[in-house]
């Protein structure tokens, strides 16, 4: 049994990072399998649709996250893990033992958080590996929703458009108008 872990957020200048760990188990059918791709080459309305058909199939799903004020703290990779790790944690509560035995986890890139059980990195895995597409989904949907929300907060920053990565317009707005409350302050704007 496989737990598929991946994280979306690392690159903006603002807000959270966000992680999922997902195991989809022997009963997520193999034609919504086949759909499953890494997030960044799905549209948003594609995301979507899988979001909600492996919140319903998967064995079990998690989500985690580290704010931007942990960023700062301990860094973007630091928090990325820990991010992964609370994905990780969140899904076991979900599952009827916690976690099952011969359960591994695969996680995209080369560092592995601290977990209960044996995980392995493996570049692009977010393209090779279902488990880790589907938690390559799970974790944008979540942070681009934060995002949504946040642009109604922050309606300056256009929040709804770029997501906080390093557009021209973000830059150009954190010049203007100075950073947001959910600004990353060890991220250089530029």
């Amino acid at each position: 049994m496989i737990c598929g872990i991946d994280e979306a957020g690392r690159g903006p200048l603002a807000g959270p990072v966000y992680a999922a760990a997902v195991i989809l188990g022997d009963d997520f059918p193999r034609k919504q399998r086949d759909l499953l791709n890494d997030s960044k080459k799905l549209s948003p309305a594609k995301r979507e649709e899988l979001r909600l058909q492996i919140c319903d199939g998967a064995l079990a799903w998690g989500i985690g996250w580290a704010t931007h004020t942990e960023i700062d703290d301990i860094n973007i990779l630091q928090a990325s893990l820990l991010a992964m790790k609370r994905a990780f944690e969140e899904m076991c509560k979900k599952l009827p033992s916690s976690p099952p035995a011969g359960l591994s986890a695969i996680v995209d890139g080369t560092y592995v958080p601290a977990i209960s059980i044996p995980c392995t990195a493996m570049v692009k895995a977010d393209a090779k590996v279902h488990e880790v597409m589907a938690a390559s989904i799970l974790a944008k949907t979540a942070r681009d929703a934060f995002m949504d929300e946040m642009a109604l907060l922050y309606p300056n920053y256009g929040y709804a458009k770029h997501k906080g990565y390093p557009t021209k317009a973000h830059r150009e707005a954190v010049k203007k108008y100075g950073p947001s409350p959910i600004q990353r302050m060890s991220f250089k704007v530029r």
